[in-house]
């Protein structure tokens, strides 16, 4: 196995861009009800006019030459027990001295995107603010990164896999940052390399009600201290996730095969599957026909291809003869040494008390948004950035977490 970093060029071949032209031209469209709306599913006029626009005027040619004036890499790496993978990832490096490695882990159906509009002033080197060396992969199985063929590669091999990145970076310390599964990865991450991760911050709330025995003073503060209005409004939100918008996690956790039949033969059905959660877990963010087009297209043109992306569901939590996986409740655990800091948005798809965020660990650094869901780094870049900066910042709960060298990495 090469343990070379190569420069990446995204370069889809002209023939997958002819074969979607011609999957597009071919699409049979369902009917719907009168007064049809979001409830419903993503509605057909919607669907109609976002397919017209990926097949008559998106030109991914411009949006592939726009995305290789970032800088790309490619490296071979192999989780124990699997298959040598080609994980492809940004890595963008500061000019300061000492800056703080940053791994930026997206999740599901998110992808490499959503770093994009962060990493330039996360790795500026104004006087005032700390500054990053920010690497973010597309996850195994995502984007244009390999995926495994094995079974059982879960959030521990995803794990070990960024880590090893990381390593293989120079970073022998690092901090990150996630949501969606960049929660689950990261925190994994944290749970197996504690001495080389450092600090990590989330940006999707996960946790679970203080008990008296626990975590005795959290629980007198849920128990005594009244909600806030996100947390408040949080309750129902958190009700209509897991009562109307929890089927797709359902199918995929369960028969992510039988689901990867449409989505790698119809890019129709790609587009209703991911646009739908795209405008129910953001916070009115007014996604251009443009912005889900590229969205779309790292789905389509993945070089796993979009099926691969739903297996984590089916392989998180499942032990087998693969070997024994982390249960939910053993990554909700109290885990001391890794500091942790969040930042709620009031449109995720669980919003939690504080109290039950902070029963992971160490929490030393807070922040409520007045707006924002799901997708934060797309959707509020500048308050993730700004949490960021100052939770690593001078007089930041993790200042100095990653001890300074002179510079990091090759």
């Amino acid at each position: 196995m090469s343990s070379s970093i190569e420069p990446y060029t995204i370069s889809v071949p002209d023939s997958q861009l002819h074969d979607l032209n011609v999957r597009l031209d071919l699409a049979r469209f369902p009917d719907e009800l009168d007064e049809a709306g979001w409830d419903l599913g993503v509605p057909l006029s919607e669907i109609r006019r976002v397919s017209s626009y990926w097949r008559d005027t998106f030109n991914w040619r411009k949006v592939e030459q726009e995305l290789n004036k970032l800088p790309h890499f490619i490296t071979s790496i192999q989780a124990e027990g699997y298959e040598n993978l080609k994980i492809h990832f940004l890595h963008k490096k500061s000019n300061r001295r000492g800056a703080i490695p940053l791994l930026f882990v997206h999740g599901w159906p998110g992808n490499f995107l959503e770093a994009t509009k962060i990493i330039n002033d996360l790795t500026s080197d104004l006087e005032e603010c700390v500054s990053f060396d920010v690497v973010a992969p597309s996850l195994p199985n995502f984007g244009f990164s390999e995926g495994s063929k094995k079974r059982g590669f879960s959030q521990e091999q995803y794990a070990e896999t960024l880590h090893k990145l990381m390593l293989r970076l120079g970073y022998n310390e690092y901090v990150t940052q996630g949501g969606d599964w960049g929660w689950y990865v990261t925190r994994t991450i944290s749970k197996l390399y504690p001495q080389h991760c450092k600090a990590t911050h989330f940006n999707m709330d996960v946790g679970a009600a203080p008990g008296f025995l626990k975590n005795p003073l959290l629980a007198v503060e849920a128990a005594l201290k009244p909600l806030s209005d996100r947390e408040k409004q949080g309750i129902s939100r958190s009700q209509w996730f897991d009562r109307e918008g929890y089927g797709y996690n359902l199918l995929q956790s369960t028969k992510p095969q039988t689901l990867g039949y449409g989505l790698a033969d119809s890019p129709v059905a790609l587009l209703a599957w991911i646009l739908e959660k795209l405008h129910d877990w953001t916070d009115h963010y007014p996604w251009t026909d443009e912005e889900v087009c590229t969205w779309l297209s790292i789905y389509w043109f993945s070089t796993a291809g979009p099926t691969a992306s739903c297996r984590i569901y089916y392989e998180i939590g499942r032990s087998g003869p693969w070997g024994k996986r982390f249960t939910g409740d053993q990554l909700r655990e109290w885990l001391p040494g890794v500091k942790i800091g969040y930042s709620h948005f009031p449109r995720d798809i669980h919003v939690l008390p504080r109290t039950w965020t902070r029963t992971l660990g160490t929490t030393v650094f807070e922040k409520e948004h007045a707006s924002g869901g799901h997708f934060a780094a797309w959707e509020r870049p500048k308050d993730i950035v700004a949490d960021v900066r100052e939770m690593f910042g001078k007089g930041g709960g993790a200042y100095g977490v990653v001890k300074e060298r002179d510079g990091y990495g090759p």
